[in-house]
């Protein structure tokens, strides 16, 4: 048995270590750690709740993402033998979508990185009171979500304030280098005590498209699964794009100014590209008096809880083959590139 640390981890937006437990050629166990601490919390603390609207976008510096083919024939690929069957009518070099489903199948990359199969979405593009992308939760089939049952738990977390796991709305974010037990500056956020995955898999997933749903009964999620849905997305939102900007009118107010009260509470849930993302905000006095944040990054990469849960990206390493001799392996490379981590957002 040996401990390796991998990192960081290049062409990923900030610093990411994951320390690995490897025996008889596979990870056993996996801890993943944000090394960088940033303290948004603090930073927004006593200001006026109109300079979050400046400030926050600040937490993520890049939130980025082609194809040989119509975008809506794309969208319309329904199971994974329409998948398959439409890589095989391309040779590799038709385009990058083709090339990496063709470097998919060599690679075994659907049996890489399966995390819990437990999907969250707080839903996307919402627009004559209808979205997009729905809001649920994927567990073993559509199940309600209910957001007051998101926690923080931070009993791994270099953080000291809460002995139980809080609501966002209520929590603490007061860093401490040398708390007991604590390996990572991201906290461990829960939906009802469980662990999800979030990201364009997850949108997906919940949203129902037929050719995501078919991967992840297939294989459950994987890396090639979540790199096909975020292609997949990326078309359906680029078709999107064409009608909502046919409906938009030049001169008309883009935004409704409102009333700021002295005294409040709120929270803001949307999609960002890497997942759900939540701000949570209570406002005294005019003042901000506590802000808190779970960026999509953090839901992904958090840390083990009180129950010693590993978190989605812990839980996808192991079994992940670890060849003679690799200080750096490239499996799991894959697993964790296959979540598209941002960690200045997840250390916020």
């Amino acid at each position: 048995m040996a401990l390796i640390t991998v990192g960081p981890f290049n062409r990923v937006e900030g610093d990411l270590e994951v320390r690995l437990e490897v025996a008889d050629g596979h990870v056993v166990q996996a801890w993943a750690n944000a090394p960088m601490y940033r303290g948004f919390e603090q930073i927004l603390e006593g200001k006026d709740p109109r300079d979050a609207l400046v400030l926050t976008p600040r937490l993520c510096g890049i939130c980025s993402r082609t194809f040989g083919d119509d975008l809506a024939a794309i969208v319309a690929l329904a199971s994974a033998a329409d998948l398959a069957h439409w890589a095989d009518r391309q040779p590799p070099t038709a385009s990058d979508f083709s090339h990496f489903l063709h470097l998919s199948t060599r690679l075994g990359l659907a049996g890489l990185g399966r995390a819990t199969d437990r999907f969250m979405s707080y839903g996307g593009y919402l627009l004559g009171g209808r979205r997009l992308l729905r809001y649920g939760l994927w567990d073993q089939g559509p199940r309600h979500l209910d957001i007051e049952t998101i926690t923080e738990d931070q009993s791994h977390s270099r953080m000291r304030g809460a002995d139980a796991p809080l609501h966002p709305s209520q929590g603490i974010t007061l860093p401490d280098a040398d708390a007991p037990g604590g390996y990572t500056w991201c906290k461990a956020p829960r939906l009802g005590g469980q662990v999800v995955e979030v990201g364009a898999l997850a949108r997906q997933m919940v949203d129902g498209h037929p050719l995501i749903r078919d991967l992840v009964a297939r294989d459950g999620g994987n890396v090639q699964a979540r790199l096909v849905a975020r292609l997949l997305e990326t078309a359906r939102v680029t078709l999107a794009m064409d009608d909502w900007i046919r409906l938009l009118v030049p001169g008309e107010p883009f935004c409704v100014q409102g009333e700021l009260p002295d005294a409040a509470t709120g929270a803001g849930l949307v999609e960002a590209a890497r997942g759900a993302l939540g701000h949570w905000l209570c406002v005294r006095k005019g003042r901000i008096r506590n802000y808190q944040i779970i960026a999509p990054t953090t839901w992904n990469f958090s840390p083990r809880d009180r129950a010693g849960v590993p978190g989605a990206l812990e839980q996808a390493l192991v079994g992940a083959p670890v060849r003679p001799g690799e200080r750096t392996p490239i499996a799991v490379q894959h697993i964790v590139r296959s979540f598209d981590p941002c960690m200045v957002c997840t250390v916020h």
